[in-house]
């Protein structure tokens, strides 16, 4: 794993060991590995992935094979923050699916779009549209090609192995894997072992995001941290329930723990 060649220090937060990284870093560690032939995958934990983690012991473990763990959520930071340890700043799988893309076409890399909304009209399906405009904005960067499974598709072993086999045929150095979590993540751990040499990003929404269809919350929402509270404008009826009655509660309760921490774990001064 790519943690034996980094020697990162984990930080905890809650259930999860985040690395300590930038968006930078990332993106350099990533495209170091690549160079050297290694694969890997990231995951970009929020609040909602830290809440299902915590009551899952089989999901957290899945997620403990991750080469890197970054927080996508800005809570995660805080909390990481008020517990005295340092986090530089949130990763959203939303940004490194653009600056991985931007590292790669340099090397002229090649990716693959898995996700997206269906196609309608004739027009061509979410993951389709997410790959060229990648490839319009990043001149080298190669597709390797893209998909958008249907709804469903890992409830049949007979789709579910076509869809694998469409990946592992293309070869990729990245695969973005925007079909939700833990959805994308069981899919992840499924292809790492016939492609050793790529990398994968669950990036959920972020294909969506690429392909044009839901727009990203205003910078300045994004940078407080609160791009959740555009994203419950849009759609109240679908995340209602999740941000407000799951995810809330948990965050304070997990800035509570970590504030906790921090008051009773101080380090004994020397005379």
């Amino acid at each position: 794993m790519l943690r034996s060649y980094t020697h990162t220090r984990r930080v905890p937060v809650g259930d999860l060991a985040v690395d300590p990284l930038t968006e930078g870093e990332v993106v350099a560690r990533v495209l170091a590995a690549i160079e050297e032939g290694r694969g890997g995958w990231i995951v970009t934990p929020n609040v909602d992935i830290l809440r299902q983690v915590a009551r899952d012991a089989a999901l957290r473990a899945t997620l403990g094979d991750a080469d890197l763990v970054v927080a996508d959520g800005a809570p995660l930071v805080w909390a990481a923050r008020l517990a005295g340890r340092a986090l530089p700043a949130r990763v959203p799988g939303s940004d490194l699916i653009w600056s991985l893309s931007r590292g790669l076409a340099h090397r002229g890399g090649r990716v693959f779009v898995l996700g997206g909304a269906p196609s309608t009209d004739g027009e061509p399906d979410g993951a389709h549209r997410a790959a060229a405009r990648l490839a319009d904005a990043f001149p080298g960067l190669r597709i390797a090609g893209a998909h958008c499974p249907p709804f469903g598709f890992d409830r049949s072993p007979r789709v579910l192995r076509s869809v694998c086999a469409r990946v592992i045929k293309a070869q990729p150095q990245m695969v973005y894997v925007g079909i939700g979590f833990p959805r994308q993540e069981h899919l992840i751990a499924r292809l790492r072992g016939h492609l050793p040499g790529t990398w994968f990003l669950g990036c959920g929404a972020a294909v969506n995001f690429v392909a044009g269809d839901i727009s990203r919350a205003r910078p300045a929402l994004q940078k407080a941290g609160l791009e959740w509270l555009d994203r419950l404008a849009r759609e109240p009826r679908r995340l209602a329930r999740r941000y407000l009655r799951e995810d809330a509660p948990f965050a304070a309760a997990l800035l509570a723990r970590s504030l906790h921490h921090r008051l009773t774990h101080r380090p004994a001064h020397r005379a």
